[in-house]
Formats: C-alpha cells, structure tokens, sequence
C-alpha cells in the first residue's frame, strides 16, 4: 500500500520518521491541515531546542521536563514516533532529577528532527 508515494506495511510507514497513516488519521485525512502541522512543528523546534538546550547548561530540571513536554507533545501530534520516544525519555530523566544520558538524547533528536524536515520536504512535493 502506498500514501502519498511512501510505502506503508501494516499501517506504518517502513524506514520514516513520521507515522503519516496514523498522522492523516488524527486531522481525519485534511493533508492540508496536516500541511500546516508540520509548518507550526519546524517553526517551533527551533526555539525549543536551543531552551532545551540551556536549560541543561544552567541544569534547570523544571525547565527541562516541561520544553521536553512541549516538544513530545507536538511530536505525537505529527505522529513522529522516534522523537516522541526521546522526548518522553528527556522528561522523564528531568522529573526524576537525572541529566546523565540527556545529551546523547538531544543528539538523537537533532538527527530526528533532519529526518523529519527531509520527511516533510517529500510530502510537500507530494501534495504539489
């Protein structure tokens, strides 16, 4: 099966970043609307990213749980699995006081979020 020219088995998408199956579900099939998601999310990692990041310098744990939380919010409402996961994991380091682990996960997420901008450049061309 196939959406949007990417290959779907069993409902995801093989070797993506992005479940899209399950993304057009959630905005009940408006790529449009899933269009704009994505723009909203590549607009707002930036930001939280580099606040993720100097909250683990100055080692703030309250910051670092809620950017953490912000971001695995947005990543589950695109259905980007694999950063949600690394997102839930900052948070849930952040809530139990650890920071041991966390800088290799911000570096797991700065290569999910390429996979996700190279993702998100395919579906747009897509949807053209």
């Amino acid at each position: 099966m196939s959406v949007n020219g990417l290959k779907i088995k069993k409902g995801l998408v093989m070797d993506e970043i992005i479940d899209l199956k399950e993304a057009l579900e959630r905005v009940q099939e408006d790529k449009e609307l899933l269009n704009e998601l994505f723009d909203i999310y590549m607009e707002d990692f930036a930001t939280k990213r580099q606040a993720l990041g100097q909250a683990l310098i100055s080692r703030d744990m309250t910051k670092i749980k809620e950017i953490a939380h912000s971001m695995k919010g947005s990543s589950g409402n695109i259905s980007a699995k694999p950063m949600h996961a690394a997102c839930l994991k900052i948070e849930v380091m952040a809530k139990e006081g650890k920071t041991d682990g966390i800088q290799e996960l911000l570096v797991d997420i700065d290569g999910y979020f390429e996979r996700i901008k190279d993702f998100v450049a395919r579906y747009k061309k897509d949807m053209a």
